[in-house]
């Protein structure tokens, strides 16, 4: 098992990650309510604030997760989440996601928050690696996903139906000598 019970602070030039406050709230919900993120993370459009506001109040409290908030750095904004979960004790790896609302797209913000977070893991722990899937209709968080040194694995074909049409999932790894490598070339 991996302790991520120390929730950090990581600044970065756009955006800050930290743990989430209270006064997320409204805008956690309008990340989860916006039409593109319930499209490109294949969720439905059911919202029950109260459990929402209860598993937002209670990610700080996990030692085997990381969650942090995406704060917009220049307006002081929640703009979305970087996750960081499902220890794998067998490959000794977790799973990355994140989620970047309506206020936050178009900047590089989701770049620099996947950079920072990947980092500090690697920096913080010994996981072997990291782990994501990402539907095949979103061709801009691959390319994020690439740039940063994840590497197709597998496709999970027709794993989510959408609007009549099935979407492959493409699964993504990120292994600690692959982000060693690069950042002894950048």
């Amino acid at each position: 098992m991996v302790d991520l019970s120390k929730k950090p602070k990581i600044i970065g030039e756009k955006v800050i990650l930290r743990p989430f406050h209270s006064d997320d709230l409204p805008y956690i919900e309008e990340c989860l309510k916006d039409p593109v993120v319930l499209k490109l993370t294949g969720s439905t459009s059911n919202f029950d604030r109260e459990s929402v506001l209860h598993w937002y109040n209670t990610r700080n409290e996990q030692q085997d997760r990381l969650d942090l908030a995406i704060v917009d750095k220049s307006l002081n904004l929640f703009v979305g989440e970087a996750v960081v979960n499902l220890y794998n004790e067998e490959k000794h790896s977790m799973n990355f996601r994140i989620l970047i609302g309506p206020r936050g797209r178009n900047r590089g913000l989701g770049t620099e928050a996947t950079k920072l977070i990947i980092d500090y893991v690697f920096h913080n722990t010994n996981l072997n690696q990291l782990t994501l899937s990402v539907f095949d209709f979103n061709p801009r968080a691959k390319k994020v996903y690439e740039k940063v040194g994840f590497a197709l694995e597998s496709v999970d074909k027709n794993d989510l139906e959408f609007e009549g049409e099935w979407i492959d999932s493409l699964n993504m790894i990120l292994t600690r000598d692959n982000w060693l490598s690069r950042k002894g070339n950048v």
